[in-house]
């Protein structure tokens, strides 16, 4: 089933072999709840574990195959392909043929299998032939096909806890057999505070990070290795962010940040930007997202505040990374700051709608251009009212087609610059109410 050498990786080594040994997850593993259901009922259907790494997908997987004593057949996306599954499915039905075994196949990366990939498996997932196990690291939604999804159980797993982690460093250097506990292993409090934060809930990293501390301490008179914090923070370096600029953690973020921004919260705002530059995002699409943010959630609330994201993008262009990393967080601060209004956005979708209701509505021949003789005979520009001729530039005259005349797409709010401009408008409107839409002469 599943067996590791004393040579393999601590967190190999370290790998509950039943239920009972898992830490963690106790949403799905508490007593009854779905997984201890399962084993209870020796019956396992297809599943799809999603989860970050180091959470126990690969774990609750193996054991799973164990307690049901099923033919167990594993494989990783990244290296198999439709060949591999034909083989599976020819081992699976000799199994079934020779003993009556079921086959789960449990494969890992289940994400990274094209769709074509996947339809191979959904004749075998239907017939019982195969019990699929998907271990993923991506939102099934985006990346795993609605047929293959709707004949498995979702099971999500969490990132494992600071005290979960603590639990499993303490087996590990307690554990004389498959662990650190004979060749005795000081941990410092400061030390397993470090790797437990720098594993952000993967038991994987933080099992790594404790055999790689191991190794460089050396062993004193009495042969017990030390860690310190010193060694700690040079064994674990730097874990990498969560972050998957094609996937959904890079959705979640920049809808933190936008929703920081939109929120006035300046501190989320500049977090979440620091997060998406930590984690290698792309600083112009950053840039890019706060220009249009200054149109769509500040607009003429604060008309600074287009020119400031787009000085920020300039900024950036001519200093790159990380030099001009602070002009991106000095425009997040500024938009975050700013009056809010969507009055500009509103307006934009309202237009838009009755631009696509309504089609290629005519120009008003008032307001049509006359370069020609003809355009002139036809009644091009007839009528119009040259502003500048009239008290204050305003002139009552209709520049919208008869079919939507009145109609009114912006609404200032009383945020910001958007209060003198809508008091503006309110004045405006109600002078030109005062007069009767008339025609006449005008310069043109």
């Amino acid at each position: 089933m599943y067996s590791v050498s004393k040579s393999a990786p601590l967190a190999d080594r370290m790998r509950p072999r039943t239920i009972d040994e898992v830490i963690g997850q106790r949403h799905v593993l508490a007593e009854g709840k779905l997984i201890p259901r399962l084993l209870k009922a020796k019956e396992i259907p297809s599943l799809i574990f999603w989860g970050p790494p180091g959470s126990g997908k690969t774990t609750l997987a193996y054991i799973l195959a164990r307690a049901v004593e099923a033919h167990f057949v594993s494989f990783s996306a990244v290296l198999s392909g439709v060949k591999d599954i034909r083989a599976v499915v020819a081992e699976a039905e000799a199994q079934r043929k020779d003993s009556g075994r079921k086959t789960i196949l449990f494969v890992d990366e289940i994400h990274r299998f094209n769709k074509a990939q996947q339809d191979a498996f959904l004749p075998y997932v239907e017939s019982g032939l195969i019990t699929l196990i998907g271990a993923t690291t991506e939102n099934p939604s985006f990346e795993i096909i609605p047929p293959l999804l709707s004949r498995s159980r979702l099971i999500v797993l969490k990132p494992l806890t600071g005290e979960d982690l603590k639990e499993v460093l303490k087996q590990a250097l307690a554990d004389k057999e498959r662990g650190l506990g004979d060749i005795c292993v000081n941990l410092s409090e400061e030390a397993l505070e470090h790797i437990i934060s720098a594993a952000q809930g993967d038991a994987r990293f933080a099992l790594t990070s404790l055999e790689v501390a191991a190794l460089l301490a050396l062993p004193d008179e009495k042969g017990t290795r030390h860690i310190d914090l010193k060694l700690a923070e040079e064994a674990v370096q730097k874990k990498a962010l969560a972050y998957d600029k094609d996937g959904e953690e890079h959705y979640n973020i920049i809808s933190a940040f936008h929703k920081s921004l939109r929120g006035s919260d300046p501190d989320a705002a500049l977090y979440w930007l620091l997060r998406m530059l930590a984690a290698g995002e792309e600083p112009l699409y950053i840039a890019r997202r706060m220009i249009r943010f200054a149109s769509e959630d500040v607009g003429n609330a604060d008309p600074q505040a287009l020119q400031v994201a787009m000085a920020a993008l300039q900024a950036y262009q001519a200093l790159g990374s990380p030099e001009g990393e602070l002009a991106l967080a000095q425009a997040a601060l500024y938009l975050a700051t700013a009056p809010k209004s969507n009055a500009v956005y509103m307006a934009f979708l309202e237009g838009q709608k009755d631009v696509a209701r309504t089609g290629s509505l005519p120009v008003p021949l008032p307001i049509r251009n006359a370069p020609t003789r003809l355009m002139k005979d036809l009644g091009y520009g007839r009528g119009y009212k040259y502003a500048h001729d009239f008290p204050e530039a305003l002139v009552a005259q209709e520049h919208l087609p008869p079919e939507i005349r009145g109609r009114i797409y912006y609404r200032p709010t009383k945020r910001g610059m958007e209060k003198i401009i809508g008091e503006r408008l309110k004045k405006w409107r109600e002078y030109l109410a005062s007069f009767q839409p008339s025609t006449g002469g005008g310069k043109t």
